[in-house]
This record gives C-alpha cells, sequence and structure tokens, in this order.
C-alpha cells in the first residue's frame, strides 16, 4: 500500500524529514489499525496545514481522528517506531502555522474526542476532552450555574487552546489558560501517559508540568484529557461602549480604571478602522472614533456602580458618554461583533489576505506603543486597524496585504518587524497569546535570550528525543 504525497508537499520537506517508504510504512500500519479513520486525500490534508495567515500551507501525509486515549498512544507509538512526525490537530484556527507539517507525518485530529467526561459544579471544575470547543462546554454548563470564562475570538478547541496558553477577552479578571488549567493528561512521544496533577486547588508536589504543557503548542506531547477550572455564572452583567478622541485617550482611561480597583471583567480597545469595519460587517452603526467595549460583573448593585465610576473615568480623559445595558440580547450583540472582529476587516479591501499579528506591553507601556505603531501603519502606508484586550496590555493587528504584490508583502513584514522590536524594547512579548509556532520562533532568542532558548531545548530533548511532536515549532533541534 502506499501513499504518496502531493508534489507541492515534497518540494517543501525539510531535510531531516522521514523518507517515502518510511511515511508508506507508517501511514500503511496506521492503516491497518484505524481503517476509514485514517484519511491521505490530498483536500483533507491541505485543510489540516495553516489555511489563515500568509503562512505557507504545509499539510501533513496523513489525518486521522482518534476516539480515545489508547487511540492516541496506539497513534503515536507507531509513528515513534517509525520517527514519523506527530502534529496534534484541534480547530485549525492558531494563526502562526501551529498545525502545519514541514517535515510530513500525522495530523492527529481531536474532532471526535470532544466529550465532557465530568462537571464538578461544587469543586468548580470539570474535565472534558481536547477537541470539545469553548462554545460547546458552555452550552453544556449553562443550566448548572457555572461558565468557562476564557474566549479567544474563534471557537477553538480546548486542548488547542491550552497548548497555545490562549487568552481573550475576559483574561483581565479571570486569567488566561495558564491560570484555568488545573491538570492535564498527555500522551508522551513513548507512547506512555502522563498526567501531571490532581484536581487539588493547589500543591507543591514537584515540578509544574501542567504549566509546562500548558503553551507548548504539541512539542512535548499530546493533552488527551484537562481538568478545567470553572466560575460561577455572575448575578449581573452590564456592558457597553465608550468612544474617545483618540486610542491613547483609550489607553490612559484602560490604565487609570485598572489602578482605580474597578473590577472590569472585559475592556477592550477599537481603533476608528475597526470600528469602521464592525460597523459593514455585523451591521452596526457606531461612531467611527477610538473606542472601549466594556463589561462588568457582579451583583446588580455594584455592577451599576463599576459603570458609574468608569464613566467618571472616561470623562476625565475626553471620553463618553459611556453607553452602558444590562440587557443580554443587547450585551451579546456587541461582543459577537467584538469576537468577529478579525474576519470583519476583509470588508475594508476585500480579495486580500489577512495577515493577524499581536503583541503585549507592560500596562504602562501601552498608551504609548499603540500610538507609535498608529504612526507607523500610517509611514508604512499599510491598511491594519487594531483591537486589543487592553486591560492586560496585548493588543492585535489585522494586516490586509495583497499577496500578489511583491513590495507590499516586503513591507508589511517590515513593519511587523518593527512591531515586535517595539514591544520587546518596551519589556513587552513578540506574542500575547497568538503563541510562537513557525511565525514568530525567530524573535524567541532576542526575548529570551540564549541560556533561555537552551533551557527549552533541553526541554523537548529529555521530553521528545525522536523530535516527533510538532517538530519545527518554538525551537529548533537541528
Amino acid at each position: 500500500m502506499t501513499f504518496m504525497a502531493s508534489a507541492q508537499a515534497a518540494e517543501r520537506r525539510d531535510p531531516q524529514s522521514p523518507d517515502r517508504q518510511t511515511i508508506d510504512q507508517a501511514v500503511a500500519a496506521l492503516a491497518a489499525k484505524f481503517g476509514n479513520r485514517l484519511v491521505t486525500s490530498r483536500a483533507v490534508r491541505e485543510q489540516h496545514g495553516n489555511t489563515i495567515t500568509w503562512i505557507e500551507n504545509q499539510p501533513p501525509d496523513a489525518v486521522i481522528y482518534p476516539q480515545s486515549t489508547e487511540d492516541v498512544q496506539e497513534i503515536v507509538r507507531i509513528c515513534a517506531a517509525h520517527r514519523v512526525p506527530v502534529i496534534p490537530f484541534g480547530a485549525g484556527t492558531s494563526l502562526e502555522g501551529h498545525v502545519n507539517a514541514p517535515r510530513g507525518g500525522v495530523s492527529v485530529d481531536m474532532r471526535d474526542m470532544n466529550k465532557v467526561l465530568a462537571v464538578h459544579a461544587e469543586d468548580l471544575d470539570c474535565v472534558v476532552q481536547p477537541g470539545i470547543t469553548r462554545k460547546a462546554l458552555n452550552e453544556y454548563l449553562r443550566d448548572q450555574g457555572v461558565f468557562f470564562p476564557i474566549d479567544p475570538g474563534a471557537d477553538a478547541s480546548l486542548g488547542g487552546m491550552a497548548s497555545t496558553r490562549c487568552s481573550g477577552t475576559n483574561a483581565v479578571r479571570y486569567g488566561t489558560m495558564k491560570d484555568n488549567v488545573i491538570a492535564l493528561k498527555v500522551v508522551m512521544p513513548s507512547g506512555e501517559v502522563m498526567s501531571t496533577a490532581r484536581r487539588a486547588k493547589k500543591s507543591s508536589a514537584g515540578y509544574d508540568l501542567t504549566r509546562l504543557m500548558v503553551g507548548a503548542e504539541g512539542t512535548l506531547g499530546v493533552i488527551t484529557e484537562l481538568t478545567l477550572k470553572l466560575h460561577g455564572i455572575p448575578e449581573a452583567i452590564a456592558g457597553g461602549i465608550c468612544p474617545f478622541p483618540s486610542v491613547e485617550a483609550c489607553c490612559n482611561a484602560t490604565i487609570m480604571t485598572i489602578q482605580s480597583g474597578i473590577p472590569v471583567a472585559r475592556i477592550e480597545l477599537l481603533d476608528a478602522l475597526q470600528v469602521r469595519a464592525v460597523n459593514l460587517y455585523s451591521k452596526l452603526t457606531l461612531r467611527e472614533t477610538p473606542m472601549l467595549f466594556l463589561e462588568f460583573h457582579g451583583s446588580e448593585a455594584s455592577v451599576a456602580e463599576q459603570s458609574k465610576r468608569f464613566g467618571e473615568i472616561a470623562t476625565e480623559f475626553g471620553g463618553g458618554p459611556f453607553e452602558w445595558t444590562a440587557r443580554p440580547e443587547e450585551r451579546t450583540k456587541l461582543w459577537e461583533a467584538r469576537h468577529n472582529a478579525a474576519f470583519s476587516t476583509f470588508t475594508l479591501r476585500p480579495g486580500s489576505a489577512m495577515i493577524p499579528t499581536d503583541v503585549c506591553v507592560p500596562l504602562s507601556r501601552l498608551a504609548e506603543c499603540v500610538a507609535e505603531t498608529q504612526r507607523d501603519i500610517a509611514d508604512s502606508k499599510l491598511i491594519a486597524p487594531i483591537v486589543g484586550h487592553v486591560g492586560d496590555g496585548n493588543f492585535h493587528l489585522t494586516l490586509l496585504i495583497d499577496m500578489a504584490n511583491p513590495e507590499e508583502i516586503k513591507v508589511a513584514k517590515a513593519f511587523n518587524e518593527r512591531l515586535v522590536e517595539r514591544a520587546l524594547a518596551m519589556d513587552g512579548t513578540c506574542t500575547g497569546e497568538h503563541g510562537v509556532g513557525q511565525g514568530k520562533m525567530k524573535y524567541l532568542l532576542a526575548e529570551h535570550g540564549a541560556p533561555a532558548l537552551e533551557a527549552m531545548r533541553a526541554l523537548k530533548r529529555a521530553f521528545d528525543p525522536g523530535d516527533i511532536m510538532n517538530p519545527g515549532k518554538i525551537v529548533a533541534l537541528g
């Protein structure tokens, strides 16, 4: 039985890729074990490479759909025996080439591992399989008085969210994935299963393996089960919008809000161009000016008090009026528009490619960083609306690029380099929540330094000596 890769896949192979015969042997062994749950069609394989950004699509040689931890163990053992790469795949919404297969190999799609295994509402935790999405989990939890707060713009899978250490609009109050994963079950490169922790809320027993795996992007093992922290659904929620004269005013009002101790749950920046895109895409009629979207959680009295206090702060920075509501349908419409912000940008330049990127800086440097970035966008003559989780210093840009114009691509890449350099110069990071993948590997040396990068390589070698777990991501061993 022979499974030939496409010519495109063959051309792009890394020199460290397994040879064709080895790949064929591994795929044949998997097909014998899993039957029609292994797919080798070109269309499906290309759907399991990078599909969202300008990073080249590098498809795997096969896609397989496990249904249990035991299935994943068997897949990993077969691949390890042939030294064939294993690339975990969730919903495919990552933005930095995390799911690409530069050395070929097998994409392990967690689509069928999508169950809620247990809910312990009294302990505020649940146990889930990695393929369930955040929306599906919250739908399941809705009648139990609890919810899972991490909400990236896409309806990502929980395994992928843990692997990329993602965040979202609620992070300013509830933290990121690293703060909301209690324990993991991980299939290691040997095929053995490792449990990283128990359900206890805290522990001082040994290394923190949970947080090592959260953000490892599948380079150390395959997550097959997650124990997640839950939160009680607030008694009352109030949210709304507040226009400002400039992005600096938005950022300064945000800083003052956080420093004043107002327990804001969400505080999101949209620049004027992003507001225009949101209006066009979501059929809203917002003023096309820099704007904050906010939300407060608590009792009816507390959310009213918090909303009032924020309105006073906004006035100090020339903003307002702050229009807020506790009506669920009105809030939902606003936050759906915010979550669709990236896709809304296509309305500004139909036919262009969407190139998302993000950085994060200390909150005190946020206004300066965003203002300098806006000037750089204008000087570069790029179309790049800004949206940000400004409560924790993280903001995103979506560059709209004509991929048929080499000069424009060159300008956009140079701009992205300057954006990262600017964030690092302000003691920030090259990515607040998108992750490293392939796209931001080159910035890790400047951000962390050589000793830290070598420590990461040492961990990778110790966990995955055969370098089969999502190779070519985060750090290169070769």
